[in-house]
């Protein structure tokens, strides 16, 4: 049986907050422990709740996220971290992967996108706690899980590269972003199908998603590629 993977929230919006709070609690064994909104506020609420993980913001009102985790560990904290963050500048991720997060989520996002990340963080941290080190062969295994996923060379299976092209140019083509229903229309596929693809484009890093929220049910997931709207 699965211990309880403790965790402490920390982002600036309360709002915000709460719907990571409930999302987190959705995925057994997490269980959020505490909230913070700001940086001194989550490197107090480490010490007194000593968390195993931390959702960690960077846009936090007194201190920057990534200066939160070095005090950590001089404070001899050894949670783990996974930043959420709006930030996608490459030197702001390069430094959180060089601060030893063990993942980065852009927002927005949805429950779907934050639920595997927690489940291979709980089936890694499993791994790193039932493992008895008898020699090298032992620690390579456990670095070799515990790295992050080299970009797939080939499309994950049932997706082909035909089609994969088609929904690229239909992101390339379209005048803003793309929901998966329209770029089903305008590539003749499924709207599940052109779903999959938008979201391997959205986790490879080629295609940034936003919500759009309407006045009842979920909010809309749109797509866009990755750059286009920065110019």
């Amino acid at each position: 049986m699965n211990s309880t993977i403790d965790v402490l929230v920390v982002d600036d919006d309360f709002m915000v907050a709460r719907v990571h709070r409930t999302f987190v609690e959705r995925v057994p064994p997490f269980r959020v422990v505490g909230t913070a909104g700001t940086g001194e506020q989550a490197i107090a609420a480490v010490a007194e709740l000593r968390p195993d993980l931390v959702l960690l913001d960077l846009y936090l009102p007194d201190l920057f996220g990534l200066d939160v985790i070095p005090r950590l560990r001089t404070a001899g904290h050894d949670c783990d971290i996974i930043v959420i963050s709006a930030a996608r500048e490459a030197d702001t991720v390069r430094g959180a992967i060089r601060h030893g997060v063990v993942d980065y989520l852009l927002k927005p996002f949805d429950f779907e996108d934050l639920q595997p990340r927690l489940e291979r963080y709980a089936a890694r941290r499993g791994r790193l706690l039932a493992t008895v080190v008898r020699g090298q062969a032992d620690i390579d295994g456990l670095l070799s899980r515990g790295a992050a996923p080299a970009p797939a060379a080939t499309l994950p299976k049932g997706l082909s590269v035909e089609t994969a092209d088609l929904v690229a140019r239909a992101l390339r083509d379209s005048d803003g972003t793309l929901s998966a229903a329209e770029c089903a229309t305008a590539t003749g596929i499924s709207r599940v199908s052109a779903r999959r693809y938008l979201e391997h484009f959205h986790t490879t890093g080629s295609a940034d998603v936003s919500l759009r929220y309407g006045t009842a049910g979920r909010p809309e997931r749109r797509y866009g590629w990755q750059g286009k709207r920065d110019g």
